[in-house]
């Protein structure tokens, strides 16, 4: 009888040690199911970050970049009103020198004539360039007509003669050429001249 009471008793047992171990079991699974959970989330959270940072990044690449271009329009707006101040001067020059072609004033010609070489090359390399407009079609964007000849030797709206050059800077005109523009004659103005 004792034999047999162990044997009794060994089921018991193991049965308590199954139900144990199943509980165990249960417990592991229930653990590693909320560990792949948060692992889930917490890889979730990371991407999220990465993706914020490089938004971030492209944003900063951006507010960069525009700073940058900003900047060089700042630039070009200053170097842009300095060459208009020191346009007059230009014309200023020009109109001196073409007026005073007497011989007693060689020598002052000379030293004008160099500072106004000097002064046209540093505004030339600011980045100014000048506008040559005669025999070229008349360009309101670039032009302004001042006055007007009646003419059919050349094409209508054929640049005659400049009485104040233009400049242009980095594609912007500071200031219109003036210009005298050829039209063809009308119809009523050959009346009137008969």
């Amino acid at each position: 009888m004792g034999v047999m009471d162990w044997n009794e008793k060994k089921p018991q047992t193991d049965m308590n040690d199954d139900a144990q171990q199943g509980s165990d079991g249960a417990e592991i699974a229930a653990d590693a199911a909320k560990a792949d959970a948060e692992v889930a989330k917490l890889a979730t959270d990371l991407e999220e970050l990465r993706q914020t940072l490089l938004r971030r990044q492209a944003d900063f690449d951006n507010y960069r970049k525009r700073i940058e271009r900003e900047r060089g329009d700042d630039s070009k707006r200053t170097t842009g009103r300095l060459i208009e101040a020191l346009l007059p001067v230009i014309d200023s020059f020009e109109q001196a020198l073409a007026a005073h072609r007497e011989p007693e004033y060689a020598n002052y010609q000379k030293g004008f004539e160099l500072i106004y070489k000097q002064l046209v090359d540093n505004v030339t390399r600011l980045g100014a360039e000048r506008v040559e407009p005669i025999g070229k079609p008349f360009d309101p964007h670039v032009h302004q007509a001042m006055d007007r000849t009646e003419t059919s030797e050349y094409p209508d709206g054929t640049i005659l003669q400049v009485f104040q050059p233009g400049y242009v800077f980095h594609g912007r005109v500071l200031r219109p050429a003036m210009v005298r523009v050829a039209v063809h004659p009308s119809a009523a103005s050959k009346e009137a001249a008969n």
